[in-house]
């Protein structure tokens, strides 16, 4: 049905539509009733508009797809080809973010030359990693061919066990008579452990290795630092982009939180367990323990783990076998003074900022340790720390988080 005319004629107010006239007032009346009628008429042109919506919709979805797999094929080539560098990055990012409070009092110092107080915070900090290596390995190096030396000439003994070392529970008999049998004949002991000894001496390379290949990634980490200290201002324009573009209105309070998580963590966990290694190392020395250097390294990893009792127990009775006992006290007294340490400190540096549990420590320094090596012990504590708190800010909203620790600060104060 078609229309032939539609017109207002002169006079009183009418309409003419399909050849009907009708007055103004009925005017709408007849439009809507054949447009209905036209609708009727022509039913074929409603399947026609819907089939082509579908396919405009089937061909953005395609595209959409398409897309999507496009950005996920990109990022995943470009993780695969960083994937050897990651941990450098991402502990150089951590050790930029602790030091950026210091590096800007340095600055400050040095008349807002950034340059310079960049160069200075990365001498700083590749001598805080680089004297110890060097004393560490020179210790072991003395230690190894004193042992040869004196293994070689036949003077090498062991002292025999203290009286009540067999009535220790479980480990007590056992560790009696290996220790009895070292101190009688210690060439037929080793001779008598020689397979043993020999499978653990690739572990020990391979360990040996690890270790002089993490060192190495803290020097890069380091210089990486360095960089990023010394192009502050862009990186700190990054991170805003980034937060805004992740969190909206909540970009900033996350990323605030998240470095103040950051630099709090390592102080909370590295700081004391470094301190603690200090004190643990001087305590070695002092009562004249073999290998020194190697118990302090097996200290600070034991510390970042929150187990220094593994490593305590053992030299304290080594110290109880070979010392005095006045001396052996004095020395078990500075252990446990050594050990309590992190109780103390730990609350103090953490409760600064965002606190976590020490099981989220332990499990981050573990997980971290077995994902990424010796390397791991350190960044999986913190990034663990650090996304348990980014989950708290996002659970129960960050201002309110951020609140929370205002209040728990001000309490203890």
């Amino acid at each position: 049905m078609n229309w032939e005319y539609l017109q207002y004629l002169p006079g009183p107010r009418k309409a003419t539509v399909c050849g009907k006239t009708a007055p103004g007032g009925q005017l709408e009346e007849l439009t809507a009733t054949s447009i209905q009628v036209t609708q009727k008429a022509s039913p074929a042109l409603m399947p026609a508009e819907k089939s082509g919506d579908d396919k405009e919709h089937i061909r953005r979805g395609l595209e959409l797809c398409i897309y999507i797999g496009l950005v996920i094929l990109l990022l995943g080539s470009c993780l695969l080809i960083l994937r050897p560098f990651l941990p450098l990055v991402v502990w150089g990012i951590i050790i930029a973010i602790s030091t950026y409070p210091a590096f800007k009092k340095l600055q400050a110092v040095l008349g807002g030359r950034r340059g310079l107080a960049a160069v200075l915070c990365t001498v700083a900090m590749l001598a805080v990693l680089i004297v110890p290596v060097i004393l560490l390995t020179d210790t072991l190096l003395e230690g190894a061919q004193s042992l040869s030396t004196r293994m070689k000439s036949g003077t090498l003994t062991i002292p025999p066990p203290p009286p009540n070392v067999e009535s220790w529970f479980l480990i007590g008999r056992p560790l009696n008579r290996m220790w009895s049998a070292a101190a009688t004949d210690l060439s037929a002991t080793l001779a008598t452990m020689s397979p043993q000894i020999k499978a653990a001496v690739p572990a020990l390379f391979s360990t040996s290795a690890d270790i002089a290949l993490t060192v190495l990634q803290f020097a890069l980490s380091i210089l990486l630092a360095g960089v990023l200290l010394a192009n502050a201002k862009a990186g700190a324009s990054v991170s805003h982009s980034l937060a805004n573009r992740l969190f909206g209105e909540k970009g900033p309070e996350f990323e605030e939180l998240a470095g103040a998580t950051i630099r709090n963590i390592t102080t909370g966990v590295l700081g004391v367990a470094v301190i603690q290694a200090v004190f643990a190392t001087i305590g070695f020395l002092m009562v004249g323990l073999p290998g020194a250097g190697l118990w302090s390294l097996m200290f600070l990893f034991s510390a970042v783990l929150q187990i220094t009792f593994v490593v305590l127990i053992p030299a304290v009775i080594y110290v109880f076998a070979i010392a005095s006992t006045t001396k052996a006290i004095i020395f078990l007294i500075w252990c446990v003074v050594v050990g309590l340490l992190n109780n103390v400190l730990a609350p103090l540096l953490l409760g600064r900022g965002a606190s976590v549990p020490m099981a989220v420590v332990f499990l981050g320094a573990i997980g971290g340790f077995l994902a990424m090596g010796i390397i791991g012990l350190f960044v999986g504590a913190i990034v663990l720390s650090v996304g348990y708190k980014l989950f708290l800010a996002w659970l129960y909203g960050a201002s309110q988080v951020t609140n929370e620790r205002e209040n728990a600060l001000a309490t203890e104060g």
